[in-house]
């Protein structure tokens, strides 16, 4: 699996302490082009070095991390990347691992309906993403799913298992 990076103690992305993993695409920067400017607050992972790691490797840190409890995906844009993001999934859930997996990306609800139905045909427990491209100078609110502020007002966490 190509990454960007990886946090394996986070405590600012939800509100359990978590692995995140920053996926290494972004298609086309949506929010940039949206908002006629460049306000992607990731896009310095854009010229970051690729990380080369297997699922067995991260599964493997995750579970001998005594403090994590959920698995986070984020950016650049993790459904840009859904070959992998799906399988990294898939084995996660095949080492019988079913704490929170969160995956954060830009696209709406709408944009990723075939995906989610994907996810969700699957039957995989405790999976949750944040909707919404980021939209400049708008006032951040506390989302109660992730327990943490988003920095737009369209932006929102769901649970689609």
């Amino acid at each position: 699996m190509t990454i960007k990076g990886l946090i394996e103690d986070d405590l600012v992305n939800y509100k359990k302490p978590s692995m995140t993993i920053m996926m290494p695409i972004c298609k086309n920067f949506k929010c940039d082009k949206e908002c006629g400017e460049r306000v992607c607050q990731n896009s310095a992972l854009a010229t970051a070095a690729n990380i080369d790691i297997d699922y067995t490797t991260l599964i493997s840190k995750y579970k001998n991390n005594p403090i994590t409890q959920a698995i986070v995906f984020q950016g650049l844009e993790p459904f840009d990347s859904w070959t992998e993001l799906h399988h990294c999934i898939a084995a996660i859930r095949g080492s019988d691992i079913n704490d929170d997996i969160v995956i954060y990306t830009g696209y709406t609800e709408e944009e990723l309906a075939n995906k989610i139905k994907y996810l969700q045909s699957l039957y995989y427990k405790n999976i949750i993403i944040k909707f919404g491209r980021f939209i400049p100078n708008q006032e951040s609110h506390q989302d109660e799913i992730l327990g943490i502020y988003l920095a737009s007002d369209n932006q929102y966490a769901k649970k689609i298992s």
